[in-house]
């Protein structure tokens, strides 16, 4: 059972890396999209600054599933994948 445990947390510890270099493609997708998509509403294009810029201090503060997932949503809202 410990052996199973033990697994389980290495799998973790080594998806926050993974993570961590998502997160600054992720936000070059997001201001690429941001430069070229003219038809967003005001409203959503404020929406994706905004978690954008969430997105990038959870990065910095190491928070990178966090990150990952705040970057997501912006993703989301572009119609990116």
């Amino acid at each position: 059972m410990k052996r199973v445990i033990l697994a389980g947390i290495f799998s973790l510890a080594m998806l926050s890396p993974a993570y961590a270099f998502q997160c600054p493609t992720d936000m070059a997708a997001i201001d690429a999209a941001l430069a070229s998509n003219m038809s967003l509403s005001d409203a959503d294009r404020a929406k994706v600054m905004e978690l954008r810029a969430k997105g990038e201090a959870l990065h910095k503060a190491g928070k990178h599933t966090e990150s990952v997932e705040t970057l997501a949503q912006a993703k989301a809202i572009l119609g990116l994948q």
